[in-house]
């Protein structure tokens, strides 16, 4: 993996030799962004510039328009982390969007940012891009200030999904579609190849106990509101665990009708099948890999015990065949 420096807008300092810039959520970092930023690579190389991804800190939608603003695929330090490993990027730039930068001109950050501060000499975005106060800022205007202020501008279409997906685009929006509803396996092929399971990152914090009394013993997993959840259900995956270690997990997501009337969110539970450690207060990485069923309300505790019994066991066979064949 290359090394990548990662910097805050505010701290970012131009080098001599110039950047081919690149900007976006990337959220995800899937193999849309993947053919961008191996795009970028290949260019700063040809030119003797280095490699820039400018990113943000959280979405921008969460500030301009928070009511409709997506969930999203990853984490900040998640996204940074899936940067570096494409070993594309030489910096990544993190500009923390918040009110006032929403209101910032687009010229403004054309001039302040992208050259007096990036030291921009190409820049590569997405044919859609929008940015600056009102979103007036577009592929247009940058074309026009790049002809004044010494950049050339790039801008490109969606990447198409070929296969299964054939005519549909790499994107955010249609993996965090799938993975609403539960289709992880098929997330995970538009993430990455070999498929890249949908991942998120949270802390483990102390439950009612019910998973340990039934013989169970599940850590439960509390993820930022924010993060994009699969749908309710049961499922097969792993659970990295804060010394490195990929274990497997049957994962329950969900509102639990058996013990329960009504509950106002989902809870994130992962019964680890190789480990009986104690998990409490430490970071966790849950990967799902493959939904088993949707979540049921049972008559009795031993109907419930002995699907989960099952489940385990079929999230073990699910989970060695994934690890397998990776």
């Amino acid at each position: 993996m290359t090394a990548m420096e990662v910097t805050p807008l505010d701290e970012f300092m131009a080098r001599a030799e110039g950047a081919v810039v690149t900007i976006g959520a990337y959220d995800g970092v899937h193999l849309g962004h993947q053919a961008v930023l191996r795009l970028v690579r290949e260019l700063a190389t040809a030119r003797g510039h280095e490699a820039v991804c400018v990113t943000f800190d959280r979405h921008p939608a969460e500030v301009v328009r928070p009511k409709s603003a997506p969930k999203q695929l990853t984490a900040l330090e998640q996204k940074v982390e899936l940067l570096a490993a494409t070993g594309f990027v030489d910096r990544t730039c993190v500009v923390h969007f918040d009110e006032a930068r929403s209101k910032e001109a687009a010229e403004d950050f054309v001039r302040d940012e992208l050259v007096g501060r990036l030291g921009a000499r190409l820049v590569i975005v997405g044919a859609d891009f929008h940015f600056g106060h009102r979103r007036h800022g577009n592929v247009r205007l940058l074309e026009q200030m790049g002809a004044e202020l010494g950049f050339e501008v790039l801008g490109l279409g969606l990447v198409p999904i070929e296969g299964e997906h054939s005519g549909l685009p790499y994107s955010s929006t249609e993996i965090r579609r799938l993975v609403s509803v539960g289709r992880v396996r098929e997330a995970a092929a538009l993430y990455a190849r070999p498929p890249r399971p949908h991942e998120v990152w949270g802390t483990v914090e102390t439950g009612d106990r019910r998973g340990r009394e039934l013989g169970f013993p599940t850590a439960n997993v509390a993820v930022a509101s924010r993060i994009c959840l699969p749908a309710d259900g049961i499922y097969a995956g792993t659970y990295v665990t804060p010394d490195g270690v990929e274990r497997p997990a049957a994962i329950s997501l969900g509102r639990r009708p058996t013990f329960y009337e009504a509950q106002e969110t989902s809870l994130l539970e992962a019964h680890l099948l190789d480990f009986d450690g104690d998990l409490y207060g430490q970071p966790a990485r849950v990967r799902f890999v493959e939904r088993l069923r949707g979540e049921e309300r049972f008559d009795s505790i031993d109907a419930l015990v002995a699907q989960m019994t099952d489940d385990c066991a079929r999230a073990a066979e699910i989970v060695q065949a994934h690890l397998a064949g990776r």
